[in-house]
């Protein structure tokens, strides 16, 4: 049981990091959006590990769309991701764990 709230806690943390490196392309105009090429592929497939299954699949591909795409860096995927998993999500008949 702590592990797991150590892990929920753990992927909000990384989540929170990693949200704000993919909004760092607005600090720097122009060559901002070029580093998203780079960004976009590991951001993706950072989210695949954080989240397994299909939710990590779907995730991952939400999130490089949206690396990729100019203007929608200020989504936090990372961090949408996380409040559904752990907070809007329930597992087939169980209740939300804390």
């Amino acid at each position: 049981m702590a592990a797991e709230k150590n892990k929920k806690y753990q992927n909000l943390l990384l989540g929170l990091l990693f949200d704000g490196i993919g909004m760092l392309s607005f600090v720097i105009p122009g060559i901002g959006e070029f580093s998203d090429v780079i960004w976009a592929p590991v951001a993706g497939w950072l989210m695949t590990r954080m989240y397994k299954g299909r939710v990590g699949q779907a995730a991952g591909l939400v999130t490089f769309a949206e690396e990729l795409v100019p203007g929608t860096d200020v989504i936090p995927t990372f961090t949408l991701t996380w409040v559904y998993t752990y907070l809007l999500s329930k597992k087939k008949g169980q209740p939300k764990k804390d």
